[in-house]
């Protein structure tokens, strides 16, 4: 994942800083089975289901299997902090991904909704140490945010829940908090 062909990791970049370590870890998107729960913002909700529909081909193609996989709705992209958090620190899901999209009109709303959705994201793992991946578009018009999830892999909600697999395996590689 990356915007640019510019800015993307070389290839052998991961080996070439582990050889040069003592410890290099690195998370895997297909690890086996994982919980995972998805939160679906319903405004903007043609667009979100597109994102959600990417999700679980990403999942799929990883080898998850649907039972361990759960959805959960709410009204809008400012709602997914708290659902996001409940679930996190439920115990009962290895990764949360965050699914919306935040258009931008014609008032500030945007940026308090994008800006507050995202800081309230990276709360909700922080604060529980559950991997909590930010899968909310933020564009300037409805043709960007449809320009982000067609079919297949360049769906940015399939690169959440890549990317919601990934982090999962790495923290289940990397040592327990201290006490």
């Amino acid at each position: 994942m990356t915007s640019s062909d510019a800015t993307a990791l070389p290839p052998d970049a991961i080996e070439s800083a582990a050889a040069r370590v003592g410890t290099s870890l690195v998370g895997d998107a297909a690890c086996g089975e994982a919980r995972v729960a998805l939160v679906c913002a319903k405004f903007n909700g043609g667009i979100t289901e597109r994102l959600l529909e990417g999700a679980l081909a990403g999942l799929e193609a990883n080898g998850i299997k649907a039972a361990t996989v759960s959805v959960a709705w709410v009204p809008g992209a400012f709602e997914l902090p708290l659902a996001a958090t409940r679930l996190a620190a439920s115990g009962a899901v290895e990764a949360v991904v965050a699914l919306g999209a935040v258009i931008r009109g014609e008032t500030a709303h945007f940026d308090f909704v994008a800006g507050e959705c995202a800081l309230g994201l990276q709360r909700a793992a922080l604060d529980t140490g559950v991997p909590v991946v930010f899968g909310v578009l933020t564009t300037d018009t409805v043709d960007q945010a449809l320009a982000r999830c067609p079919e297949g892999e360049a769906n940015k909600g399939y690169e959440a829940a890549v990317t919601a697999l990934e982090m999962a395996d790495l923290i289940r590689k990397l040592p327990a908090p201290a006490r």
